[in-house]
């Protein structure tokens, strides 16, 4: 037991005497507040005591650092061992204006590069696609071509730097690329270490940015799988991302489930599909989450993570190396929190999220810039961000000793109710037939779509409070100067684009294509056909639409 049957009675003792005295207070001010809930709507006590955690073990569910179920986390040293990793996400214009930004954050004391691209390059169409038009460069950098990704990467070191890609249908390619670029630099494919995003179920759910229906999609993301565990080992081969479903509105329960259970898919795939043993593979599995604006429920959210993905890999899928019972993961501060009005409360939101992230223990961390909400954060707004992370890390003692919060009556109760809830999720999906099947069935949107609906009523009605929206509101405008992407920079990326395909050897570029799409077609391992591909310059929708034309393309059905 946590407690001793003595510290339980004289707590319950205590805790009845407070009682009587909150129920004279209350009704000497019958007005106060009744109701106290977390962001996401989970009721919390006026008070906790040991008698919340009667039921705990302290060897079974809270432990020492670096030891089984990881609740405190992987490493024994924590941050003293080493800080988490400062990974701004960053990409605009051309991958010459992406390369500038990168170089001025690592001159500010970024270690790691995080990768924005352009919504063509998103979904897989080149700079030149009627598609793509008025939006090249816009939201991201646009990358068509391996040329593109050499002049993204100059002077980049792939040896020593860590590089995440924010890329998911076409994530084969913009890998190819990396691994090709990686080869005509001289670095080894062991050498690189990095991340592509890579995660389609929670493009079905919320993000949305499509190509090939969830079956052949999954596919294509046990073939990296497959390519990293055998020849890019420091790769992480997916970053299953809960960030983008709590962006849409869900509940942090619900971005643990629906994330969780989209890795319980992925490994279930890459064991059935590529008959590869689940220690082969799963320590290089990463995690992505959101850090919203509720501190402690954001520090428990984190916390879960870790115990539940210990035990799924341990006890559903018998994993036997403690690597792979690792949840690895990185952090973003939650963008749906930030406000156009009064932006520059947006830096205070993003401060109080990113403690809530380091207090949970997140090995990589990227903190949005005030003006986001706006545009493109500017360098100013980024400079801001990246110094948010420093301050913490270096002036306010939160790394000093590994899981501050660990044995709060409170923290340990609110983790165990969100574990709980989570599980609850994932036995209901799996009564379905698993992830896919409850994307089809609409299941996980409706959920996120029912409480983002209940949180907006919330916001309405001021059951919850956003400072500026409807509390505090003034007339006055706070100037924010805003980045924007010349239209002259998505010209000259159409006439790069076009120039690469004169130059190449088409009859090569074809006879690649036509590799990848009998790759496909058997069922095969496409990573080492699309590497070929990129180094004879054919370009990224000329890959994709092979994909589209052998799978189809997806439509999403819309739900109501």
């Amino acid at each position: 037991m946590y407690f001793s049957d003595e510290t339980q009675k004289t707590s319950q003792k205590l805790t009845e005497k407070w009682q009587d005295e909150v129920q004279k207070a209350l009704k000497s001010n019958p007005d106060q507040k009744e109701r106290f809930a977390t962001v996401s709507d989970l009721d919390i006590k006026r008070l906790y005591t040991p008698e919340d955690l009667k039921d705990m073990d302290f060897a079974r569910d809270i432990s020492a650092p670096g030891e089984f179920p990881y609740l405190r986390g992987n490493q024994v040293t924590g941050y003293r061992g080493q800080p988490w990793t400062f990974r701004m996400f960053s990409g605009m214009g051309s991958a010459q204006d992406t390369n500038a930004r990168w170089q001025m954050l690592l001159r500010e004391g970024q270690t790691g590069l995080s990768t924005a691209f352009d919504f063509p390059t998103l979904m897989g169409y080149d700079s030149d696609s009627p598609r793509s038009l008025g939006e090249v460069g816009k939201c991201g950098v646009a990358i068509d071509t391996l040329e593109d990704f050499l002049t993204l990467i100059d002077g980049i070191p792939l040896d020593q730097v860590t590089t995440s890609m924010t890329i998911n249908p076409p994530a084969t390619v913009l890998w190819a690329m990396y691994c090709a670029a990686a080869d005509i630099k001289g670095v080894p494919l062991n050498k690189i270490g990095g991340t592509i995003q890579n995660d389609m179920l929670k493009e079905f759910i919320a993000q949305k940015t499509f190509m090939c229906p969830p079956e052949p999609s999954v596919k294509l993301i046990s073939d990296t799988v497959e390519f990293g565990a055998k020849y890019v080992p420091r790769w992480n081969t997916i970053s299953i991302s809960g960030y983008h479903i709590r962006e849409a509105g869900a509940t942090a329960v619900q971005e643990l489930a629906f994330t969780l259970r989209d890795g319980i898919e992925y490994v279930e795939d890459v064991i059935r599909r590529k008959k590869m043993d689940v220690d082969d593979f799963a320590p290089r599995l990463s995690f992505f989450f959101n850090s919203h604006i509720d501190l402690f429920e954001e520090v428990c959210k984190l916390r879960a993570a870790r115990r539940i993905w210990a035990k799924v890999m341990r006890d559903r899928f018998g994993a036997k190396n403690p690597r792979s019972l690792w949840m690895r993961f990185h952090v973003q501060t939650a963008g749906c929190s930030l406000t156009a009005q009064q932006p520059y409360n947006n830096i205070i939101r993003t401060t109080v999220e990113a403690l809530a992230a380091v207090l949970g223990g997140t090995q990589s961390l990227h903190t949005n810039s005030l003006d986001e909400v706006l545009c493109l954060p500017s360098e100013h707004a980024v400079e801001v961000a990246l110094r948010t992370q420093q301050i913490l890390a270096e002036e306010t003692g939160v790394i000093n000793t590994i899981d501050p919060l660990a044995g709060s009556y409170f923290v340990e109760s609110l983790t165990n109710e969100i574990e709980e809830k989570t599980f609850e999720y994932i036995e209901k999906i799996d009564a379905m037939g698993g992830m896919i099947a409850a994307i089809e069935q609409g299941f996980p949107q409706m959920e996120i779509a029912d409480a983002a609906y209940k949180f907006q009523r919330q916001i309405e009605t001021k059951e919850k409070i956003m400072v500026g929206v409807n509390k505090y509101v003034t007339e006055a405008q706070h100037a924010v100067p805003l980045v924007e992407i010349d239209e002259k920079m998505g010209e000259e990326q159409i006439k790069r684009v076009q120039g690469a395909r004169r130059k190449r050897d088409n009859r090569a570029v074809n006879q690649s294509l036509a590799d990848i799409r009998a790759a496909c077609k058997a069922g095969a391992n496409v990573m080492p056909y699309c590497i070929e591909a990129v180094k004879n310059l054919a370009t990224q929708q000329e890959i994709c639409d092979v994909y589209r034309d052998v799978y189809g393309e997806y439509r999403d059905p819309g739900l109501y």
